[in-house]
């Protein structure tokens, strides 16, 4: 048996944050802070739980902290490596998501393709956690809005400015915000913005919890006055032939301390990692003081830790 006093999610899978609402998004967020207190405390929670970790895509943070998340709390994690046969060619998702429901407790996947992740967890009995795929990371985000929940104590109309790509990060955080009513303001080129049915889901969840999405183009004006910027890598895995064409198109959106000047006073600097210092951002800007990453990336392990006490099913 195992000793979990943590609340349950009214879902088995986390394969968006959309699927939270703002209640579970703050009780995710409680039960983060009771894991957080110490690694020797709420060891037994996952006690002889097993997580399957599918990875198609390199990771650091994502990897490291879901193995050591799980054996924190008594549990163990197997890792198969799928970046040279992608899920689904040797052996369609289905069955491999058959196979895994009889040896493994959770499933958390990393993939390419979003479809993916739904196929498998309407494949399999068990808990289907997103380790990131081509759309979201929802993962990230809650980990995101979590470490600002620590520094401001609500980030209810506080404004966060997203510079870069719209890409699955983007997604994810759009939608975190729009939960807790946070104001987020997305600024890419033309051409590059977030989903737009992503945006809209986002801005109608904003009109019941008050908070403000936008979407603008000019960086200047996307920065005035927000107490957080935020950026990502131009090109993301499986954009690699892209990288020359983003440096060229996103050459003006690099986070450096012309642009942290244009912030509020004391806003803080985030970024998803892996940084590419000197591209878009600078290595003063990483280094800085107001730089909240690796608080983030600290976050990432006690929130995913939170995210399987809450998922897994007694069995």
């Amino acid at each position: 048996m195992t000793d979990n006093p943590f609340p349950k999610l009214p879902y088995k899978d986390l394969l968006s944050a959309s699927q939270f609402t703002p209640d579970e998004v703050l009780s995710l967020f409680q039960t983060t802070a009771a894991l957080k207190v110490g690694r020797d405390v709420h060891t037994s929670v996952m006690r002889n739980k097993r997580v399957a970790m599918i990875f198609e895509k390199d990771s650091l943070r994502t990897r490291f902290t879901f193995d050591i998340g799980i054996q924190d709390m008594g549990g163990s994690a197997v890792f198969l490596d799928h970046r040279d046969a992608r899920i689904g060619s040797r052996e369609n998702v289905k069955d491999v998501a058959l196979n895994l429901e009889r040896w493994a407790d959770i499933i958390v996947l990393r993939t390419f393709k979003h479809r993916v992740i739904t196929e498998m967890a309407a494949s399999c009995s068990i808990p289907v956690i997103n380790g990131l795929s081509d759309f979201l990371h929802p993962c990230q985000a809650l980990a995101d809005f979590f470490t600002l929940t620590e520094k401001w104590g609500d980030v209810r109309g506080k404004r966060v400015c997203f510079v870069g790509d719209g890409n699955n990060t983007c997604h994810s955080l759009v939608t975190v915000a729009s939960k807790l009513g946070a104001h987020m303001t997305v600024c890419s080129p033309e051409g590059y913005e977030p989903n737009s049915k992503v945006v809209n889901e986002a801005m109608k969840t904003a009109q019941e919890t008050g908070s403000e999405i936008t979407i603008l183009n000019d960086p200047v004006e996307a920065t005035k006055g927000v107490d957080a910027i935020y950026t990502d890598v131009w090109a993301s895995m499986g954009q690699e032939d892209e990288v020359e064409e983003r440096a060229a198109v996103f050459g003006s959106y690099q986070v450096d301390e012309a642009m942290m000047a244009r912030a509020n006073d004391g806003a803080l600097f985030m970024h998803c990692l892996p940084a590419h210092r000197g591209a878009e951002v600078t290595t003063a800007v990483m280094d800085s003081d107001y730089s909240v990453v690796y608080d983030i990336a600290e976050n990432r392990l006690h929130v995913q830790k939170a995210i399987m006490a809450m998922l897994t099913p007694a069995r």
